[in-house]
């Protein structure tokens, strides 16, 4: 068993919390969730992050405007739907039982 494959998929299984997070603070354009995530240590290609901003956006809670770009074409900058910040709220009050949950078990002496 390979650790970079189990760091991986702990990774996937937070993106889109993570994603929505940076979203609390405003819209951003794709490119910007991209380096948030990479400063932070997130491995993320585009390749990933546009399926699941699409999926994000069809579950309604994601949406986005265009904008002209004066180097390029048109950009797309995504914000929170009002169902987006619930949803947000909810996944931060289950990240935070997880986190207690995990801090708890992994601290924890076993005994048998």
């Amino acid at each position: 068993m390979k650790i970079e494959n189990t760091k991986a998929q702990m990774r996937k299984g937070v993106l889109e919390f993570c994603i929505l997070s940076i979203l609390k603070n405003g819209e951003a354009y794709t490119s910007d969730i991209l380096e948030t995530l990479k400063d932070a240590k997130m491995l993320v290609v585009e390749g990933t992050i546009y399926p699941l901003l699409t999926r994000l956006k069809n579950a309604g809670l994601l949406s986005y405007r265009w904008e002209e770009s004066t180097g390029g074409p048109p950009r797309k900058y995504y914000s929170l739907t009002e169902k987006g910040i619930l949803f947000l709220t909810e996944l931060n009050n289950t990240w935070s039982e997880l986190q207690q949950a995990v801090n708890k078990v992994t601290s924890e002496k076993t005994t048998k």
